[in-house]
C-alpha cells in the first residue's frame, strides 16, 4: 500500500543578512595631525570673539549684578554692600517711572505704524506688476545700514528751529519756526516718527520674507476661480500671514528697548525729561551724573533688564502659539 506524498510545504525565503558598516581604516598618523591642525586654527580663529564677547557683554553683564547690590560712585575702590537697598531706591524714584511710561508710550507709537505699515508696503512691493521693485526695496532698506548717531545728529541739524530745512521751509508757508524736538508736546511722537523711518526697512523685510511662504498654487487656483485682488488677500494671503503677525510685533516691541542711540543724539531725553527712556535713565545716574552712581544706575539696568526678558517670554509663548495654529491649519 502506497502512502499519497504528502504536499510540500513552500520553502520559506531566506532572510537577508544584516548589512554590516564596512569597517572604516584607521586614519594614518598625517592625516591626524592634519585634522588636529585644522581644529587648532579653527579655534585660533573663534577665540578673539570669544575674548572680545566675554570682555565687552558677557562681564559687563555679570558684573552689573554685583553692583546693583553695592554703593560705588565708580572712581575709587571702596565699594559698601548694601544689598537691595539701590533696587528700593530705584522702585521709589519716580523718575524711573515716568522713564517706564515713556518707554512704553515711544514703543505704542512704533509698533503700529512698523508693523502695519511696513505689512501694506510689502503687499505692494511684493505685486509682480510693480515696476523698479527691487529699487523701492532698496530704498526702503537703506536707513537700516546708516549708522544711528549719525541719523540723531542729522536730525537735529535738519529740524533745527533756527536754520534746520524744515523751519525754513515752515517760514515759507507762514508757519513760523517749528521746534519740534524742542517742546515736550512734540519731541517724543517725532523721534518716534524718526525712529520708524530708520528701522523701516527691517520690519519690511520680514514681510517680504513672509510673503514668500504663501504657496503660488494658491494664487493661481484663485485666479482660476475668478477671485478678484480684495478677495485672494482676504480668503488667502491674510490668513496665512496671522502666525508672521504675531512673531513681527514681538519682534518690534522688542526692538522698541533699544533706542538709545538715537534718543541720546537727538533729544538726550530732554526738553524737561519728556523723552527720557529707561536708557537714559540709567546712563544719566552712571555717566552723566557729576558723582556717577553705579549701583544705582546697575539696579535700574538690572530692571530693565528684567523687563526684556519678559518680552522675550512672551516673544517664545506667542511664537509657540503660533506654531500650533500653523499646525492646525
Amino acid at each position: 500500500m502506497t502512502g499519497t506524498p504528502a504536499l510540500a510545504r513552500p520553502r520559506e525565503a531566506p532572510s537577508a543578512a544584516p548589512r554590516l558598516a564596512p569597517p572604516q581604516r584607521p586614519r594614518r598618523p598625517g592625516q591626524r595631525a592634519r585634522a588636529r591642525r585644522r581644529t587648532l586654527w579653527i579655534y585660533a580663529f573663534l577665540l578673539p570673539t570669544v575674548v572680545l564677547y566675554g570682555m565687552y557683554t558677557l562681564y559687563p553683564m555679570i558684573a552689573s549684578y554685583w553692583y546693583s547690590l553695592v554703593e560705588w560712585n565708580g572712581f575709587t575702590a571702596d565699594q559698601r554692600f548694601v544689598g537691595i537697598d539701590n533696587y528700593r531706591a530705584v522702585l521709589a524714584d519716580p523718575m524711573f517711572w515716568s522713564a517706564v511710561r515713556i518707554t512704553v508710550v515711544f514703543m505704542l507709537i512704533v509698533t503700529p505704524l512698523r508693523v502695519f505699515g511696513a505689512f501694506f508696503l510689502a503687499i505692494l512691493l511684493n505685486s509682480p506688476k510693480l515696476p523698479l521693485s527691487s529699487f523701492f526695496r532698496t530704498l526702503y532698506f537703506l536707513p537700516v545700514v546708516t549708522t544711528t548717531a549719525i541719523v540723531g545728529v542729522v536730525m537735529r541739524f535738519v529740524l533745527d528751529p533756527a536754520s534746520g530745512p524744515v523751519s525754513v521751509l515752515a517760514g515759507l508757508l507762514g508757519l513760523g519756526p517749528i521746534d519740534l524736538l524742542g517742546s515736550s508736546a512734540t519731541a517724543l511722537p517725532t523721534a518716534a516718527l524718526i525712529y520708524v523711518w530708520k528701522f523701516f526697512g527691517i520690519t519690511l523685510i520680514y514681510w517680504l520674507a513672509a510673503l514668500q511662504t504663501v504657496p503660488k498654487d494658491l494664487y493661481e487656483a484663485a485666479r482660476i476661480d475668478g477671485a478678484g485682488a480684495v478677495a485672494t488677500f482676504r480668503h488667502i494671503t491674510l490668513p496665512l500671514l496671522i502666525p508672521f503677525l504675531a512673531i513681527i510685533t514681538v519682534l518690534t516691541v522688542e526692538d522698541c528697548f533699544h533706542a538709545f542711540d538715537l534718543m541720546q543724539t537727538m533729544t538726550a531725553g530732554g526738553p524737561f525729561y519728556s523723552t527720557e527712556i529707561i536708557e537714559i535713565y540709567v546712563y544719566r545716574y552712571a555717566f552723566a551724573a557729576t558723582i556717577p552712581q553705579l549701583g544705582f544706575a546697575s539696579a535700574a539696568a538690572v530692571l530693565f533688564g528684567l523687563l526684556v526678558l519678559v518680552v522675550v517670554g512672551a516673544q517664545l509663548w506667542v511664537t509657540m502659539l503660533a506654531r500650533r495654529s500653523g499646525a492646525r491649519a
